[in-house]
C-alpha cells in the first residue's frame, strides 16, 4: 500500500500540472483564432465587428469558443479599436482571473 500511495503522489502533481498547460495551450489557440477572425472580419469589411457574435452571425466562425479557464464563452473582454465609428471589437482578451503557470496574467494574453 506505500508503494502505490508514493507513485500516487508521484502522479497526480504531474497530472494537474498537464491538465493545466493544456488549458492554457487550448485558451492561446482560442485568441489566435478569434483574433484572426476579427481581422478577416475587418478586412472584408473595412471595419470591427460590433460584437463578437457578429463573427458567428456572419460567418467567420462557427461559435464563440469558451473561455478554458472559466468554462464559458460570456467572459471573454473586448477592446474597441482607437479610432471611432469603424466598430467596437478590435481585439478580445481573456477574463480569467489569476496567472498562467510562466507567471503572467490571463487578461494580459
Amino acid at each position: 500500500m506505500s508503494i502505490i500511495a508514493l507513485l500516487m503522489s508521484i502522479a497526480v502533481p504531474r497530472y494537474f500540472h498537464s491538465t493545466d498547460k493544456a488549458r492554457e495551450a487550448v485558451l492561446k489557440q482560442n485568441l489566435a483564432q478569434m483574433r484572426d477572425a476579427i481581422d478577416k472580419f475587418y478586412g472584408d469589411r473595412g471595419r470591427y465587428p460590433d460584437a463578437l457574435d457578429d463573427l458567428v452571425s456572419k460567418k467567420y466562425l462557427r461559435k464563440i469558443p469558451p473561455d478554458p479557464i472559466t468554462d464559458s464563452p460570456l467572459t471573454w473582454v473586448t477592446a474597441a479599436p482607437e479610432v471611432a465609428g469603424i466598430g467596437n471589437v478590435f481585439d478580445v482578451r481573456s477574463g480569467a482571473p489569476g496567472t498562467a503557470l510562466d507567471g503572467s496574467k490571463y487578461g494580459d494574453w
